[in-house]
């Protein structure tokens, strides 16, 4: 199946949830996952540090991010709403050891 023609989320939206769901994640691999070069994704996550959406610490070589949930989401229309709601629509919590 080839790449859609547009998506519900943008760049910014599929590269939160990339460091939301792998804190430790690198750039290389969030560009990949996302479909977008490597200096995007840099631009994006310094977009999102800046607006305060994440912060980074660097822990050896490796950046470590951590997502505010509690931030609302950028656009007029759905500003209501945070960040860590559209996660939870996204990805609903998992039930542990196969609960109801």
């Amino acid at each position: 199946m080839g790449s859609p023609g547009w998506t519900f989320l943008t760049n910014h939206g599929h590269v939160l949830l990339c460091i939301a769901r792998d804190p430790g994640i690198r750039l290389r691999d969030i560009a990949e996952r996302v479909g977008i070069t490597e200096r995007a994704a840099q631009r994006i996550v310094a977009d999102l540090i800046e607006a305060g959406y994440i912060t980074r610490r660097r822990v050896g070589r490796r950046n470590i991010y951590q997502v505010h949930p509690e931030m609302p989401l950028r656009h007029p229309v759905e500003q209501a709403h945070s960040v860590g709601e559209l996660f939870r629509l996204i990805e609903p919590p998992r039930n542990p050891a196969g609960r109801s």
